[in-house]
This record gives C-alpha cells, sequence and structure tokens, in this order.
C-alpha cells in the first residue's frame, strides 16, 4: 500500500482488516508528518484513522507512544484514546503501521483565554505526573548533541539555500547550536507531549490533549514554553496562570524557566531540518512555497542571529513579577 497515495479503498480495506468499517464521512485531516483521516462508523461512531509515515518511528517507538496515552488517560488525563484490539492498539496492512483513536469534541483552544490556560496547566501536571513514572525508554531524549548534529547535517545537503547566503546562514546557525550547547542544562528528564502547542489542544469544558507523535523524555518546561506569546509582562501572565494550574496537581521546578529559549532554539533549526528531510514529499512543496524562497533564508539569518542574543537574556522569572 502507497503511503503517499493513500485512496479511500485502501484506507476502507485497512480499517476493515481490524474489523471497523466506514460508512461516511472520510476526511483528511490537517498532519503532514503522517496521514490521518476522520469518518463516521456506525458500530463505533466517530473515528480518526492515522497511518504512520514509513521509517519515522520503528514499531517499538510508536507502540510506547500508544501506551502513553493510554497510561495516561487511566490516571484521567483528558486525552483521545486509541482503540484497542485483542490488547493492542497498533495494527499493520500491506506493510503500513495505523492506529485508530476516539474523535473527541471540542472547539479551538484559546492560549489567550487565562480559564483555558490554567486549566491546561492542571492537564499537563497529571501528564508528566505519569511521564516520571512511564519510562519512554524507546523514545528520544530532547537533547542538543545528536539531534542538532543531525538537522545540521540535514540542511547542508539543501539546495534551496542560496548559495550567495549560505555562508551567512551557517555561521548564524553553528553559532546558535554552540549557544545551545552552552545554555541547555535540563535537570530531570520525563515523559512529556513534546509538541504542546494550540494546534494540537481542543477545548471542550477542559482541555483536550492531542497528537502525541513527539512524545519523548525531556524537561516539563518543553510542554509550557510554547503556551507562551506577547512581550515578557504578557508572557509572565500567562506562565503565572499555567503554573496556578499545574502546582495544583505537581511541583514545578522554577530553574527549568532559563530552558526556554535554548528550547526555542532547538526547535527553531528542528523545524527548518524537517521542513528540508520532507521536501521530496508532494505535499510540502505545496503547503510551505515559501522554504524555496531567498527571502525565507534571509529571515531565517536574521532569526538566528537574534535568538543567539535571546539566549544570554534573564529568563523569566515569576519571583522578579510583580
Amino acid at each position: 500500500m502507497d503511503y503517499y497515495q493513500l485512496t479511500p479503498d485502501a484506507i476502507d480495506d485497512a480499517l476493515a482488516s481490524m474489523g471497523i468499517y466506514v460508512d461516511r464521512g472520510l476526511m483528511a485531516l490537517n498532519s503532514y508528518e503522517n496521514r490521518v483521516y476522520r469518518f463516521q462508523s456506525e458500530s463505533d461512531g466517530t473515528l480518526v484513522a492515522k497511518f504512520y509515515r514509513p521509517e519515522r518511528w520503528s514499531r517499538a517507538q510508536i507502540e510506547q507512544e500508544l501506551a502513553f496515552v493510554a497510561a495516561a488517560a487511566e490516571q484521567g488525563v483528558r486525552v483521545a484514546e486509541p482503540l484497542a484490539r485483542d490488547g493492542h492498539s497498533l495494527f499493520e496492512f500491506n506493510d503500513l503501521l495505523f492506529s485508530v483513536w476516539r474523535s473527541v469534541p471540542g472547539r479551538a483552544f484559546e492560549p489567550d483565554n487565562l480559564e483555558q490556560l490554567e486549566a491546561l496547566g492542571e492537564q499537563l501536571a497529571r501528564l508528566h505526573r505519569v511521564g516520571e513514572s512511564v519510562p519512554l525508554k524507546q523514545r528520544p531524549v530532547m537533547e542538543p548533541g545528536t539531534g542538532l548534529a543531525h538537522s545540521r547535517r540535514v540542511l547542508e545537503q539543501q539546495a534551496a539555500i542560496p548559495n550567495t547566503l549560505r555562508a551567512a546562514f551557517f555561521s548564524a546557525l553553528d553559532q546558535l547550536i554552540a549557544g545551545i550547547t552552552e545554555y541547555y542544562r535540563p535537570g530531570k528528564l520525563i515523559g512529556i507531549h513534546g509538541d504542546c502547542h494550540g494546534g494540537n489542544l481542543l477545548w471542550d469544558g477542559g482541555p483536550w490533549l492531542l497528537d502525541f507523535d513527539d512524545c519523548r523524555r525531556g524537561p516539563a518546561v518543553q510542554d509550557l514554553w510554547m503556551m507562551l506569546s506577547g512581550d515578557r509582562q504578557e508572557q509572565l501572565v500567562q506562565l503565572d496562570t499555567l503554573l496556578a494550574g499545574y502546582e495544583t496537581e505537581r511541583e514545578f521546578n522554577n530553574a527549568e524557566l532559563a530552558l526556554i529559549e535554548p528550547l526555542r532554539a532547538m526547535r527553531m533549526i528542528n523545524y527548518m531540518a524537517w521542513l528540508a528531510a520532507r521536501w521530496n514529499d508532494p505535499a510540502f512543496p505545496l503547503a510551505f512555497p515559501w522554504f524555496n524562497s531567498e527571502d525565507y533564508w534571509q529571515q531565517q539569518i536574521k532569526a538566528l542571529n537574534e535568538q543567539v542574543l535571546s539566549l544570554t537574556v534573564p529568563p523569566l522569572s515569576l519571583t522578579s513579577w510583580s
């Protein structure tokens, strides 16, 4: 079965192999890394099927993602749950791995809504309590060494970077990698969502945490910092609100606030490398046409240089905020 050209018939056949039948409403959802479809089943209601990109994760890594989500659900964390058949949640059909999930109701999460932020903080703390007991030994570790070296190699091979800008780009990139290495000093690493932003959240009387495809071991603050936006004062209000909910369930180590800018820098670099690595997927040039433009790479040089300076700015601190 061709991952890049999944047809409705192929999806029907894969689902039928585990006893689930598409009755109506098969619709592709917005996902670039995997192929994700929502549909209606007369017997099981509204479901979401997720077909995993080949060679991104091993079978053991995907199984650990699913086990982490199931463990979180058992502990009362608001997550979409994978369906299980005979004790298994990962299925295979014609060499493609896939899972099926309960669709959860809700509307877009509002990051500027303080009530929602506080509730999210509580849910993340519950998730992190699970992450302390589920070791995620098969999943990646959030550390700069291996990951950034790989991202740099991917970017070196990217022909979209104009020759006239390559020297400036890699000079800025190397300075930022050196800065991350200097300032990123994580303490305790636990199981985390890894990609907690507004697109992976829904709100329905409380937050739903979606898409654990990037779950890994890392510092707790990784699941908090992407919800912060605006100027420093606005971020302090948001952070205070998140932690008000968080600390009802789990103590937060304030020393991790110093990791926010190194983590932001790692995400910037890894995002560029992700686009470069996926450029041969037909969906990517259509969705990200600006990636192949000179303007984009000029903007990235500026952003990398600015992020180098951000690493040296004193981190957010609630103790100095009044």
